[in-house]
């Protein structure tokens, strides 16, 4: 019987210590051999159907992650995208909350719009800040610059008391923290960083009624039968989130099958006790250096102040983490181990 530590030791061979997921994960070797095949068939001047029916694969796979019927969830490519979807919704003068330093991708759209009422309020008073008139508040269930995880429990209950939408930008989180989608009026997530597949596939989860969205980027694979829609404007839009489709990328999301069906395989339960013992395993050898990271219990994501600027060093080192303003942040995922964190206390004790 294949054990966690089997199945991710057939799937990953990094050749450096790689802790830096929260800005791209790592491809599994099937989901490499996968990509290769892709290649291959559009070389060969294959049918592009089994694309295709990646895309609805990985599709099915990610509502299962999050928890929702298949029928709920659309496949794009950024967060950025479905964030503007989103904006667009919003009547002018509408509030909109958002966090302080959140990541661009997920307030930027309701900026540009120029007719919203936008509000920045520190990540830890967003609840408190829901207030009678709010339309809508966006929030990344994770921080990507620190780690700091919103508190959606409460997020969500002042959102329902003050009849306020919500969205929630799971990209930094997924995996390690349950995503619960169904909890929220709309969710969102890349592919590329804790789901291990390649850039350019995302997906959003919407309500059953669609939220007040409109398809404003439909194009022909929104309709209810895509080969039927490509000429002319979309007669019949599917009965789905499809509709919010966006032209897939099909080698990312034959990827993403993949990366996606290994989590499957391994249980995300699994993979978050893991992810989340390193990253303690890192608080604890931080103390013992005289380093106090950012408060972000409960998260993958660790952020220690001051030494963003020995990143280079690390590099050259062959241990891969970020410089996020001037904060060193290491991040940890499945095929990490405490080798791994005890090699990166090595370097920096030094």
């Amino acid at each position: 019987m294949e054990t966690f530590e089997s199945l991710v030791r057939a799937e990953f061979a990094p050749k450096n210590t790689f802790l830096n997921t929260a800005s791209s994960g790592l491809l599994p070797a099937r989901t490499v051999a996968a990509l290769h095949q892709a290649v291959q068939l559009r070389a060969d001047g294959a049918p592009l159907d089994p694309l295709f029916e990646d895309v609805e694969a990985a599709r099915a796979s990610f509502a299962r992650l999050a928890g929702v019927p298949v029928g709920r969830v659309a496949a794009g490519s950024s967060v950025s995208a479905y964030t503007g979807l989103v904006a667009a919704s919003l009547p002018a003068g509408a509030e909109v909350v958002t966090a302080e330093d959140d990541f661009t991708s997920v307030v930027n759209p309701f900026h540009v719009r120029g007719d919203l009422k936008v509000r920045i309020v520190p990540l830890e008073r967003l609840a408190e800040s829901v207030r009678p008139g709010t339309a809508l508040v966006a929030v990344s269930a994770a921080q990507s610059a620190d780690g700091r995880i919103a508190d959606l429990p409460a997020l969500r209950e002042a959102a329902r008391e003050h009849g306020a939408r919500t969205y929630v930008d799971f990209s930094q989180a997924v995996t390690w923290l349950p995503m619960d989608a169904d909890a929220y009026d709309f969710t969102v997530s890349v592919c590329y960083k804790w789901l291990l597949g390649p850039h350019g596939a995302g997906f959003l989860v919407v309500p059953e009624d669609f939220g007040a969205l409109t398809p404003i980027l439909a194009g022909w694979v929104a309709g209810e039968n895509p080969w039927d829609s490509c000429y002319g404007p979309v007669t019949e839009l599917a009965h789905s989130a499809r509709r919010f489709d966006l032209p897939p990328a099909l080698f990312s999301y034959t990827g993403v099958r993949h990366s996606l069906a290994l989590l499957e395989e391994l249980g995300v339960d699994a993979v978050r006790t893991h992810d989340l013992a390193l990253a303690d395993r890192f608080r604890a050898g931080l103390a013992t250096l005289g380093h106090a990271p950012l408060p972000a219990p409960g998260s993958a994501i660790v952020s220690v102040p001051g030494l963003g600027h020995r990143q280079p060093e690390l590099s050259r080192a062959g241990i891969e983490v970020s410089n996020r303003a001037g904060n060193l942040r290491a991040s940890f995922h499945l095929y990490n181990t405490t080798a791994d964190v005890d090699r990166l206390l090595d370097v920096l004790s030094s």
